[in-house]
């Protein structure tokens, strides 16, 4: 099947290749539309974000590939937003001055009693931020990290949500929380309906496993169910930050898809894909 994927980093942010080694690699592994999504807070920047002054060059850089392999790849130029209460949120209107073909809406950050922690982060830290700002209290942290996703689903205007349940990312060595507890399933419902009411499209995302070893994609199998069952659209991203793992794991993750029921993928820009 055609190979696309809407979910790129590169050295503007913390990927590891300049966006034209991407491009040059995505060409190579038969991908026919890459979009690129740098990490932002705009109009402000955290280690992993875009630069404040980096936003014009980010833009201009992929605007000219666009146009030097235009008859060899389809490029757009989009960012993946993070939301964080009262700072910055993945909204449309707030991006229009830097005319993004589409926008990423992700939570890596919780916020709580004026601190926050990234559940993105390594697995000392995001054990340090459930000390400090939970006292280990996992329900609670998982509770809040849910909460901000649907805020970020109210509030924003985009187009994909990215890795939708990435608190499960160090779950697997800290354990400070039971995916198989009715109180886990009864919040992923409503997660779903927030989804739902957005509009929005959800990835696949083979991001986890490709980096970190995690058993299943961005979202769980039963969070994906709950996501065919809901009519919820969704795609298949890489979330590359190096060129080897541009489309790692697609084959396995479009299998996926048909197996609980997609018959299609959707994507900004482009619209529906028979898979």
């Amino acid at each position: 099947m055609e190979k696309i994927n809407f979910h790129t980093h590169s050295s503007f942010c913390d990927g590891k290749n300049t966006p034209e080694e991407m491009v040059l690699s995505a060409i190579e592994k038969g991908i026919s539309v890459l979009g690129f999504s740098s990490h932002s807070m705009f109009p402000f920047a955290g280690k992993w974000h875009v630069a404040p002054n980096g936003f014009e060059n980010y833009v201009s850089e992929i605007n000219r590939l666009k146009e030097k392999y235009a008859d060899r790849i389809k490029i757009f130029c989009g960012f993946e937003c993070d939301y964080y209460p009262s700072l910055t949120c993945p909204d449309k209107e707030f991006y229009k001055e830097l005319n993004p073909d589409f926008l990423i809406g992700s939570v890596h950050y919780v916020a709580k009693d004026k601190k926050h922690y990234s559940v993105d982060n390594k697995t000392e830290m995001v054990k340090r931020g459930l000390e400090l700002l939970y006292n280990n209290d996992g329900k609670q942290a998982v509770m809040d990290y849910f909460e901000a996703e649907m805020e970020m689903l109210r509030y924003g205007n985009f187009d994909i949500i990215g890795h939708p349940d990435l608190i499960r990312l160090r779950n697997k060595d800290l354990h400070f929380f039971d995916l198989s507890e009715t109180w886990y399933k009864d919040l992923l419902k409503d997660f779903t309906k927030a989804v739902k009411n957005a509009g929005v499209i959800a990835e696949i995302n083979t991001g986890g496993k490709a980096r970190s070893g995690m058993e299943e994609f961005y979202p769980s199998n039963y969070l994906l169910e709950l996501f065919f069952n809901a009519g919820i659209p969704v795609c298949v991203n890489s979330d590359a930050h190096k060129t080897e793992l541009l489309d790692w794991g697609f084959e396995e993750a479009v299998a996926l898809a048909k197996k609980t029921g997609y018959k299609e993928l959707v994507y900004p820009c482009i619209g529906a894909v028979k898979i």
